[in-house]
């Protein structure tokens, strides 16, 4: 598994050690030249051994480019000392299996699934290191399991999965974390997210994108969540992002994005431009029986309780008010019906 040169920052092995440590080493190194271990040192002796420490630790943290976080935040960078991992697709057959896992599972996102067929293959042709997805913002009504998807390309990739929703947090920040000086300095999740794994090509996943609002510093600046996502969709630009949390750049270019959202309205042009809608079809009677059966049969349940979903299914006069969601509820239904003990 490659691995790739991910924080623009120097991790020293002895990062760790603070003035006292650094200290020890060479009063044990003074008396091992002198042959004697417990020799004790003159004042001029100790002076120069502190001048000395001073002296190194101010060019270790010039030389790092991190004397300006604190020596936690140092230390939650040290995974990535050896860079950071990248989970590759070897064969173009590879490929072809990833896509068509995804496809027999939901075959109406094939929009979807074939974009990231193509974008699989052509990496592998191009050889390279990892695959290189371009983003997605998938566009269809509630309930047709886009984020699912998702979630099952990440597994499929053998990646971590980010969920972000944006209805439910301050999306901007969820995504670029924030500086210090707003109500509450962090991370941002994608890059948490490769702090956590030591993985640099996870899916990230914005959930109904069209619904985020704006949200306002301490100081009365606006901040969008597409002023958040631009930087990081372009790969040039994602490549040497500055995180506004440790002021460091990571080579975010590797992530998959796949945005979602219910329409298009409300969406900023730029963010358009760098993710072309995939639009999607609300589901059929058909669709949504198939994905109870295969549903039902991974959850163990016999005949005669997917049975009963389907009818349920096809009695529906309007399939467009049947989500996947409804879908799941109906089977964990008939799973609870089917181990409830008879009344006497």
């Amino acid at each position: 598994m490659p691995r790739i040169p991910f924080i623009s920052a120097s991790l020293s092995p002895h990062d760790h050690l603070d003035a006292y440590d650094v200290e020890q080493r060479l009063r044990r190194f003074l008396n091992s030249l002198r042959g004697d271990p417990y020799c004790s040192l003159t004042e001029d002796e100790r002076n120069r051994v502190k001048r000395r420490t001073r002296r190194y630790l101010s060019w270790r943290e010039e030389k790092s480019g991190l004397a300006h976080l604190s020596r936690a935040e140092r230390g939650r960078l040290d995974t990535l000392r050896q860079g950071a991992e990248l989970k590759v697709i070897e064969t173009e057959h590879q490929a072809d299996e990833i896509a068509s896992v995804l496809h027999s599972e939901m075959p109406w996102m094939a929009p979807a699934t074939e974009q990231v067929w193509r974008d699989l293959r052509l990496s592998v042709r191009r050889g390279d290191a990892a695959p290189r997805l371009s983003p997605l913002l998938l566009v269809g009504p509630p309930g047709i399991g886009k984020s699912f998807w998702a979630r099952r390309l990440a597994e499929a990739l053998s990646v971590p999965a980010c969920v972000i929703e944006a209805t439910g947090e301050p999306a901007g920040f969820s995504v670029s974390g924030t500086q210090r000086g707003w109500g509450s300095a962090g991370a941002g999740k994608p890059l948490e997210a490769i702090l956590n794994s030591g993985i640099a090509n996870p899916i990230v996943v914005v959930d109904e994108v069209e619904k985020a609002g704006q949200v306002t510093s301490n100081k009365g600046t606006p901040y969008q969540l597409a002023d958040a996502l631009l930087p990081l969709l372009e790969p040039l630009t994602a490549a040497a992002w500055s995180c506004p949390y440790f002021r460091v750049k990571f080579d975010m270019s590797w992530i998959g994005w796949v945005l979602t959202a219910n329409s298009l309205h409300g969406l900023p042009p730029p963010l358009l431009s760098r993710c072309p809608p995939v639009q999607l079809a609300p589901l059929s009677k058909e669709q949504l029986a198939g994905f109870a059966r295969r549903e039902g049969k991974r959850r163990g349940l016999g005949e005669d309780a997917i049975g009963a979903v389907e009818d349920v299914i096809a009695s529906v006069s309007k399939p467009r008010l049947v989500s996947l969601r409804t879908v799941s509820r109906m089977l964990d239904n008939v799973a609870s019906a089917a181990v409830r003990p008879s009344l006497h």
